[in-house]
């Protein structure tokens, strides 16, 4: 019977202690087929993979540089490694060779590229890595024993700042809690926003939040907390004051991603109302109060979609007969791992007409829900603590430029949020 080995004496050859110099077994050869394989070697994260069944294996660095997802959850597509949110397709050689939203003729930048070991070997049943050149041609013979991989590290923290849940910026903001009819007259609700429970009551008309906020409103049917001042501009719905549009809001839903990823997620041109493979055309993005927009051709529509920070944001869809579609989409920061969506879909019959039939509401609902599920599926496979500000932590192409501006507003938030604690903290120490 094949026996563990201690880790170490696990067989593997280094130059040194600590050096990433030397054979690492990494997995089973059985184990690998045509579905990424997470391993770890020299304390590098990898995935392994067949990209035709039978082919030798590949190995390459663990995640797309283009929004850090983990290529684990990759699949393979005519012998190549094609990343889940954004149809990027890398070789065996770790080089990409497709962007989808560049169209058939763009070229990737150079650092698309992923990164690969220096050699990869198949031997007594077991896939080894050699992270760097080493002098040692070929990985040790097993002898019938069994190696103990390592474990797969964690990702590597970005070189910048990452925006949280937890961010201290999100204080000085407005954020949705619960619907305002959940909250009846002499009652209350406990909702949980930024790391606490809040005990939000309605006493005589008159909302107040327990512990004390900065401010708490109805607003767009739904209750705000503020827990101090606010430094963004609040989110203009014309919609939802036309008496003629249709309003419905779906049940909340919750994700285990930061609202900020969740965020770029419902910015993305490059998938959202479109097949993954299709050219996304240059548009341009108008900086406004809080925020910006951005007015583009999707699917042969016209698309306005409207940001305020931190998590308020809003997709008008100018339909065929002049019907319109609009969804609002609000998010709750509750803890670290653990955002609310709250979704509204306004609907305007042609020409302005006033209400729209039933039977088409129900099908635009079930289509936002099927929309929305699949996204916080896919958003469930990011393992990030926020969405990394420093531009250089992750690849941007012109698709991007969303959520570039996101990025910005984000940090122009946090740069403003701090100020004005700065501010208040030399206050107090002034009336001490």
């Amino acid at each position: 019977m094949a026996t563990s080995w201690p880790r170490s004496s696990a067989p593997r050859v280094l130059a040194e202690a600590g050096s990433s110099t030397g054979w690492y077994p990494v997995a089973r050869s059985a184990e690998v087929r045509t579905t990424p394989v997470p391993v770890g070697a020299a304390g590098r994260a990898y995935v392994v993979v067949r990209l035709r069944p039978g082919a030798e294996v590949t190995a390459l660095s663990a995640r797309c540089p283009h929004r850090l997802v983990p290529l684990a959850t990759a699949t393979v597509v005519d012998g190549r490694l094609e990343c889940p949110h954004h149809g990027w397709q890398f070789n065996a050689e770790g080089r990409c060779v497709e962007i989808p939203s560049l169209g058939p003729d763009g070229t990737p930048p150079p650092r698309a590229d992923l990164s690969a070991p220096w050699a990869v070997e198949e031997r007594d049943g077991w896939v080894w890595l050699a992270p760097e050149r080493t002098p040692v041609a070929r990985p040790p013979r097993l002898g019938g024993r069994t190696p103990a991989p390592e474990p797969v590290p964690a990702p590597p923290a970005p070189d910048g700042p990452v925006f949280g849940n937890l961010d201290p910026a999100l204080e000085h903001a407005w954020h949705p809690v619960a619907s305002a009819g959940e909250l009846v007259e002499g009652g209350y609700v406990q909702v949980r926003l930024l790391g606490r429970t809040w005990t939000v009551h309605r006493r005589d008309g008159v909302l107040d939040a327990d512990p004390p906020a900065w401010g708490v409103v109805e607003r767009l049917g739904l209750v705000w907390i503020a827990p101090a001042e606010p430094r963004e501009e609040p989110l203009e719905v014309p919609a939802a004051g036309d008496g003629r549009a249709t309003a419905v809001w779906l049940a909340p839903a919750r994700s285990t991603a930061p609202a900020g990823l969740l965020a770029d997620a419902f910015l993305d041109v490059s998938r959202t109302g479109r097949p993954l493979r299709q050219e996304v055309p240059a548009y341009e993005v108008t900086p406004e109060p809080g925020g910006f927009s951005s007015v583009l051709e999707q699917d042969g529509r016209r698309v306005t979609l409207r940001y305020r920070a931190p998590f308020q944001l809003l997709r008008v869809e100018e339909l065929a007969g002049g019907a319109v579609r609009t969804v609002l989409r609000l998010l709750q920061p509750e803890d670290p791992d653990s955002t609310r969506v709250h979704t509204c879909l306004l609907l305007q019959g042609a020409g302005g007409a006033a209400g729209v039939p039933a039977d088409v509401v129900a099908a635009e609902v079930a289509s936002q829900e099927a929309l929305l599920a699949e996204e916080l599926a896919r958003q469930a496979t990011a393992d990030g603590a926020g969405l990394p500000l420093q531009l250089r932590d992750e690849l941007h192409v012109r698709a991007d430029r969303l959520g570039v501006a996101l990025r910005r507003a984000l940090a122009d938030l946090a740069a403003d949020a701090a100020v004005a604690d700065r501010a208040a903290d030399l206050e107090r120490r002034a009336s001490a």
